[in-house]
């Protein structure tokens, strides 16, 4: 089936936004990393509104997939920051890689500075308690560092940003993400932009970190969550209430549908 194909019939729904985009850690999902009854309850609304609802998170395919599946079988994604772009779960539709070279320099800085680390590939999860010997050999999506110390957050950003053909982000003001050149959530809205035949003014963004901001930039629409680090309220349109407090739900009740 080709793109133009597969998206016929998707893009009946005439109201002003036409995709809505989720992050899900501090934003769709609260503390205890569930959809609240309520943020359930506004993304089937918006569903029912002929809105396609994505889900647009940091994490890993397996670990997204569960939330995904609960908005619907056919919810598209957009996983490890937008490296992978998925048309819905199990149906991989593109994917850019980490170059392992990239990785194997990364991981020698986070042992060099004795912080706490993870990588994705395309098969698993690795972080300092677990690490293939055959780094080259593997196929790298994203490369994290968990760092409590503002100082030493700050060194490392410094030392990566001299480097070339990487993208920085974060997930929590104590990590730093790493993905390749150009990749991002909002390039992964694009995409999906392009299959479905929307325009990014018909896009809303939701989210609370620095990954999303590229998102809540390009989007028709960008709303950061009330709990959302300040570089990322300042990028967005407007603020909802706090993930602790049904954010989402709010942002689709008073910005989305009532644009609708």
């Amino acid at each position: 089936m080709s793109d133009k194909e597969w998206g016929i019939g998707l893009a009946y729904h005439m109201g002003k936004y036409k995709l809505l985009a989720l992050d899900l850690d501090g934003t769709l999902l609260n503390d205890r990393s569930e959809i609240s009854e309520s943020n359930a309850l506004w993304v089937q609304r918006a569903l029912d509104a002929g809105i396609v609802v994505c889900v647009s998170t940091g994490r890993g395919f397996l670990s997204a997939l569960p939330f995904a599946e609960q908005i619907g079988k056919d919810t598209p994604m957009l996983t490890v920051n937008g490296g992978e772009v998925w048309r819905k779960p199990h149906q991989l539709h593109r994917r850019t890689l980490l170059a392992a070279e990239k990785v194997m320099k990364l991981h020698a800085l986070a042992e060099q500075h004795k912080t706490w680390y993870w990588a994705y590939t395309v098969e698993d999860i690795y972080n300092n308690e677990r690490w293939p010997a055959d780094t080259i050999g593997r196929n790298w999506l994203k490369f994290g560092f968990h760092i409590e110390d503002s100082e030493k957050i700050n060194t490392i950003l410094e030392e990566i940003r001299t480097w070339e053909g990487l993208e920085l982000s974060n997930s929590s003001i104590y990590n730093i993400e790493v993905n390749g050149a150009g990749v991002s959530k909002a390039t992964g809205l694009e995409e999906l932009c392009r299959l479905y035949g929307f325009n990014m003014s018909e896009v809303v963004a939701i989210g609370d970190s620095l990954n999303d901001i590229a998102a809540i930039r390009a989007a028709g629409l960008g709303i950061a969550m009330g709990n959302a680090q300040d570089e990322v309220k300042a990028a967005a349109n407007v603020i909802t209430e706090h993930h602790q407090q049904d954010g989402v739900a709010y942002a689709i009740e008073h910005y989305v549908l009532k644009s609708n």
